[in-house]
């Protein structure tokens, strides 16, 4: 049930991918590498995008916004509004 034997194919044909039945020595470990390069490029772009993001409006309260839970500028701004919010109600 392997669907029969390999089919003969040309040797002279090259490919960058390795042509056909290509299975590198390394291809895991180097999936694996790839894969964590892109990871880390990814999340260091993320967090420098995240510290340098402006809003000149802020989001609603209560409204769902995705990046209320990684902006610094909309993370402090929402404690301050706490912060606010708890000293008017001690206040009264």
């Amino acid at each position: 049930m392997g669907g029969g034997p390999k089919i003969p194919y040309p040797k002279h044909v090259w490919s960058p991918a390795g042509g056909w039945y290509a299975q590198p020595a390394n291809w895991k470990r180097n999936t694996a590498i790839a894969g964590l390069a892109v990871f880390g490029i990814t999340a260091i772009v993320w967090k420098i995008d995240s510290e340098l993001e402006y809003r000149h409006k802020m989001p609603e309260p209560g409204r769902f916004f995705p990046s209320r839970y990684w902006s610094r500028q909309i993370i402090e701004y929402e404690k301050a509004q706490k912060a606010q919010k708890v000293q008017q109600e001690e206040s009264k």
